[in-house]
């Protein structure tokens, strides 16, 4: 018998197989990592066309969610627990693997899929997407993965805490060491704080909902959602969270554009500065970064009850056309106009409130935005830096003597927060501007942990809110 007979027939061609929430979560995480673009404007057209089709229910739709952010929120502790399963370094593996080794190493460690589900769907996934090729190293790769637990890698992959806690909070947490460094330093206080802070940021944010005052009412969201799907917010009086799986759109409130989805920390931004005390007449009021108009249209409503009117500008015009929208139908005077808030049209001290949430590095929101973690760098403080400072200096221009203006960020950063408004005040870079500080925190009653004052710095671990900052500033002279 000859050595050819001996030979095994090759194995037919096996065509692989296409998982539909696997092929879209994949498709996802590649746009977001190709176009820079923000998971949470890519997943809803794509999750809306798979729905379109007979073979794609709520079900999937949840799951393909889950595994988009819960692979972007763990980006970093999965990159290094990859890592310490390849031969080479991570920056030689191809992006398009590597997105596919995450998705499956997220479904080993971060869901309750179980192994062999989680190992064979990701190959199939591979075999679909690049190749029977590659998908033999991710199936080598994700069957060294699945060997371990999660806590059983973090130990090996994370440093000791005594040795270096910022990197190992980095690690464990999955957030870049200078994020971790950058918060702890605003936060404060010892190890717990910041682990809590951290973890909440890698937790799934309510969604919350503000029923604009005038046009919709809490009572009327609870009445349409029911015990089981809304409950009351627990800050701020216009605010309603949505059970989980929850759809805004279903609501016809939302629809109508009488109530909005909001998140509790700007609520209480905008109505902080509306109550803000003050003297003399209370009719003009000014959105200076007004863009996408969640905040405008909460200050339209609240200025539109007691008989005054909000101009609503934002510099560019694609946002100035959100605005638009989510002001559309308000009851009260409001314009919207596209202006650059650092070169304004109007005059000085023309306005008697006046908010500006400046552009930032969001670092306050990466419960909603978790690629931004990755995509941010120490520098872009840089450039943000002479925006927010010439932004706050042109807002207590606008406003009249005795007049308000609220600084917001969606950053603690302290480089975005304190030390701005620091500067500005005590004229670094340019004049001092004669203004006093405002005890913000009586502006927001019933809000516990809100710190030394007198400007207020929010947190997710403590207020179940994004990282909003506030200070109010009251104009001199």
């Amino acid at each position: 018998m000859n050595e050819q007979a001996h030979r095994r027939p090759p194995k037919p061609y096996r065509r692989p197989k296409k998982d539909p929430v696997r092929i879209l979560a994949y498709e996802a995480l590649r746009a977001v990592d190709e176009r820079d673009a923000y998971a949470n404007l890519v997943l809803p057209p794509l999750l809306k066309k798979a729905r379109e089709k007979d073979d794609f229910d709520g079900r999937d739709a949840a799951l393909a969610t889950e595994l988009v952010y819960g692979t972007l929120r763990r980006q970093g502790t999965y990159d290094a627990i990859i890592s310490a399963c390849i031969d080479r370094p991570l920056r030689e593996v191809d992006p398009p693997v590597l997105d596919v080794l995450a998705l499956g190493a997220h479904q080993l460690l971060g869901t309750r899929i179980p192994t062999h589900a989680a190992v064979s769907a990701s190959v199939e996934l591979a075999r679909v997407v690049l190749g029977d090729g590659r998908a033999k190293f991710v199936n080598a790769v994700l069957r060294k993965i699945s060997q371990d637990d999660l806590d059983t890698w973090l130990e090996r992959v994370a440093p000791p805490y005594d040795d270096d806690a910022e990197d190992h909070l980095a690690v464990v947490h999955s957030h870049p060491r200078w994020v971790v460094s950058a918060l702890w330093d605003s936060l404060g206080g010892g190890r717990a704080g910041i682990e809590d802070l951290l973890e909440a940021d890698n937790e799934r944010p309510e969604v919350t909902l503000v029923a604009r005052p005038g046009r919709s009412t809490t009572d009327e969201l609870l009445d349409v959602l029911g015990e089981e799907s809304g409950q009351p917010g627990r800050w701020s009086p216009y605010a309603v969270r949505l059970a989980e799986g929850g759809e805004p759109g279903a609501i016809e409130a939302v629809r109508e554009g009488r109530a909005g989805v909001q998140d509790e920390g700007s609520q209480l931004v905008a109505i902080a500065l509306a109550d803000a005390p003050l003297e003399g007449p209370d009719e003009r009021w000014l959105d200076g970064c007004a863009g996408p108009g969640g905040k405008a249209a909460l200050l339209a409503a609240l200025a539109a009850q007691r008989g005054a009117s909000l101009l609503a500008s934002e510099k560019q015009p694609h946002r100035a056309r959100l605005v638009e929208r989510a002001l559309a139908g308000n009851p009260g005077p409001y314009q919207v106009i596209a202006a650059d808030g650092t070169r304004p049209p109007w005059r000085e001290g023309s306005f008697d409130r006046v908010l500006v949430d400046v552009p930032c590095t969001g670092l306050g929101a990466l419960r909603r935005r978790p690629e931004a973690r990755w995509r941010r760098r120490p520098e872009d403080l840089e450039g943000f830096a002479p925006l927010q400072r010439a932004l706050l200096r042109e807002a207590l221009k606008a406003v009249r003597v005795g007049g308000v203006v609220g600084y917001a960020t969606c950053s603690p950063h302290l480089a975005e927060t304190r030390v701005v408004v620091d500067d500005v005040l005590k004229g670094r870079g340019g004049e001092a501007a004669e203004a006093e500080l405002l005890d913000a925190r009586p502006l927001m009653p019933g809000v516990p942990a809100l710190g030394e004052g007198p400007d207020v710095q929010l947190w997710p671990h403590l207020h179940g809110t994004d990282a909003m900052y506030l200070a109010l500033l009251r104009r001199t002279a």
